[in-house]
């Protein structure tokens, strides 16, 4: 077969890991062809290639990024989209797609299922929120960008008596938030999950600084004080309806000093946490989402999303995973709760 293979959404950690071992096995194992879609969906649609063979993914796996290049490109919201993808996928022979994404990309992906494509998923985000898998490469590597960071904010917070608000990804889900507030010893953790109370926040804060010690604030973008709105950047809506958050730590700041007199600072983590070097748990992750992937392909298994399920690799209908975002239950958070303040 002549198979694609292309990366959408937000770039991440380890999305080169899986072309590697895609393109890897597909050719020494079942003598498969590959062709690489550049920019997401946008490389189907107005027909973008690159060479994706054997002498292509030498040395990529420990680097960040995708040598494909992403987009956010929606094709269902372009006249005639979905029939442009047909046609260039009929012009370069493309027998099948790998589609390696997150929930906006491998929506595309579960609609071409259904419209006829023969395609494949990989699940890939930083965030953690998809549906069907307990993991997904690249969060790993975010949670340890964002944990180095609270380690070392720390460290100037206790020397300058004030409080750090660190605001990390985490749109609608607060895995990145609960994990590296965690592993960090943050004093408080905000998440999209629960609207938070601002006095309350206040109230932790002037308990941290009681006990002589300086407090650090992880505040996921996506979080929301109660009865409040999310913070925007613009109103913008990208081609999946998202807007662009970002501003909710600067907010929180000016609140906290505000309420508690005591100097705030924020930190936006932002982009930091999606780039670099993935950790070896990712490129493990990743090779392991990719074998299995261009397994699935050669059985023809369509509409298929490889997932990690305990330590097990397998698969899931593309529909099952795209279906509702896995977000943080309560009962995480409340383990959380025990150390905030303290």
């Amino acid at each position: 077969m002549r198979i694609g293979v292309l990366t959408g959404g937000g770039d991440c950690p380890g999305l080169n890991a899986v072309i590697r071992a895609v393109v890897r096995k597909g050719v020494a194992t079942y003598g498969h062809d590959f062709v690489g879609f550049r920019d997401g969906w946008r490389g189907p649609l107005e027909g973008l290639t690159k060479p994706l063979g054997i002498a292509e993914v030498r040395g990529i796996l420990p680097r960040g990024g995708t040598i494909l290049g992403s987009s956010r490109t929606n094709p269902f919201k372009i006249d005639g989209g979905v029939e442009q993808i047909k046609t260039n996928l009929a012009e370069q022979g493309v027998d099948a797609l790998v589609a390696i994404g997150g929930e906006d990309t491998l929506g595309v992906a579960t609609k071409l299922h259904e419209l006829g494509v023969q395609v494949v998923g990989v699940p890939k985000t930083i965030d953690n929120d998809l549906s069907a898998t307990d993991y997904t490469f690249g969060f790993d590597t975010a949670v340890n960008i964002a944990m180095e960071a609270i380690d070392r904010l720390h460290t100037t917070a206790e020397s300058h008596h004030r409080t750090l608000v660190v605001e990390v990804m985490g749109r609608h889900a607060g895995w990145i938030a609960l994990h590296a507030g965690l592993a960090g010893g943050a004093n408080v953790i905000l998440l999209p999950e629960r609207q938070f109370d601002v006095e309350q926040v206040a109230g932790y804060v002037e308990k941290r600084f009681q006990h002589q010690y300086a407090p650090i604030v992880v505040v996921a973008e996506g979080a929301q004080p109660l009865d409040g709105q999310m913070v925007l950047h613009n109103k913008e809506l990208d081609a999946f309806g998202h807007v662009r958050l970002g501003g909710i730590g600067q907010w929180l700041a000016q609140q906290l000093e505000a309420k508690t007199g005591k100097e705030a600072r924020t930190v936006v983590l932002g982009h930091i946490q999606r780039g670099g070097t993935p950790t070896a748990f990712d490129r493990v992750l990743a090779t392991r989402l990719g074998l299995q992937a261009i397994d699935a392909v050669n059985e023809g298994d369509w509409g298929k999303m490889v997932a990690m399920q305990g330590t097990d690799i397998v698969r899931v209908p593309l529909a099952e995973a795209t279906r509702e975002l896995k977000t943080v239950p309560l009962e995480r958070y409340t383990e959380a709760e025990v150390f905030f303040g303290s």
